[in-house]
């Protein structure tokens, strides 16, 4: 097996680099991939560990959107250590590190608060339904269409996906919405559009974050298709300046379509992406808003981990 031993010399060669140099994320991220074991594997070992940690905290800490700094996110970091056959402290050391650093200047955009501050929140609505990661579906296209009322408030957004199973039995997808600061969940309403219903709903105020289950009303079986369509109405917050999307997976296509009211244009628009909420912005690029239609659009071909928007400026 000369390609497979080749692949994991070079895996053991990136986690021995990751471990001297940092950053954390990326030593963890290196050392799950050298051992190769699925996360679901790894919380598995961490909860026989008595530790507690959610897979999508995991994914966070790995993607670099979010650091452990709670004590039972040390104690976990810790266990890590031991799951991943890494040396004491290595882990703890990088962290450590991190924090005597001089502060990177994080974006103050809605999308640091969604995907950070709000994590252990999604955490817990998606434990509620009993929602895994990826609930066994990967998305081969997702087109959001998002309205920005005259208000210059985030009114509502529709989304159409087409997805394929990639195991037995899947008949639900989880919808996440986290609004503008201010929003009221409790006000805000679910609608099952297109070959959906509408299941549980759960919601957290302090965060702004709701979920919803779509049920298909039938089960899919590994490697069967189906698309589904749902909207959200909003409306209950502020004046909003962009709207962001993150992905945890790589995937299929993604379309973004912003459309404003007549009495609410903005001065300019434009896309960004970043690779982690932490990250800085880059491919900044400028949007013509479309008189006719009054909006604009970005189209990711195919999707990576990460965060992908559009920005806007009122005047």
């Amino acid at each position: 097996m000369p390609h497979a031993t080749q692949h994991a010399d070079v895996a053991t060669a990136e986690l021995d680099t990751a471990l001297r140099g940092g950053p954390f994320h990326v030593a963890l991220r290196a050392a799950i991939a050298a051992r190769g074991l699925p996360l679901q594997r790894v919380q598995h070992h961490l909860s026989r560990h008595g530790v507690k940690v959610g897979v999508t905290s995991l994914s966070y800490w790995q993607q670099g959107a979010r650091r452990p700094q709670r004590p039972e996110s040390l104690r976990a970091v810790r266990a890590l250590e031991e799951i991943l056959q890494l040396p004491d402290e290595s882990l703890i050391r990088l962290l450590a590190e991190a924090d005597e650093r001089p502060a990177v200047q994080r974006p103050a955009a809605r999308s640091y608060r969604s995907l950070i501050e709000a994590s252990d929140v999604l955490d817990r609505l998606l434990a509620e339904l009993g929602w895994s990661l990826d609930g066994g579906l990967h998305t081969l296209g997702h087109h959001e269409r998002v309205r920005i009322g005259a208000r210059r408030e985030l009114a509502g957004r529709e989304s159409q996906h087409i997805v394929r199973a990639h195991r037995d039995g899947v008949d639900r997808f989880v919808a996440v919405h986290h609004g503008d600061p201010g929003c009221a969940p409790e006000r805000m309403a679910v609608h099952a559009l297109e070959n959906c219903r509408t299941g549980r709903v759960r919601l957290d105020h302090e965060t702004g974050m709701l979920v919803a289950e779509l049920l298909f009303g039938t089960r899919l079986r590994s490697g069967d298709t189906f698309l589904f369509r749902y909207g959200i109405d909003d409306g209950t917050a502020g004046g909003s300046r962009e709207y962001v999307r993150g992905f945890g997976f790589p995937g299929g296509q993604y379309a973004l379509q912003v459309r404003f009211d007549p009495n609410a244009l903005p001065v300019r628009c434009h896309r960004f992406a970043q690779h982690s909420p932490a990250a800085p912005r880059s491919g900044r690029h400028e949007l013509p808003l479309s008189g006719l239609h009054r909006s604009v659009h970005l189209v990711e071909p195919r999707v990576r981990p990460g965060i992908v928007g559009i920005g806007w400026d009122w005047d």
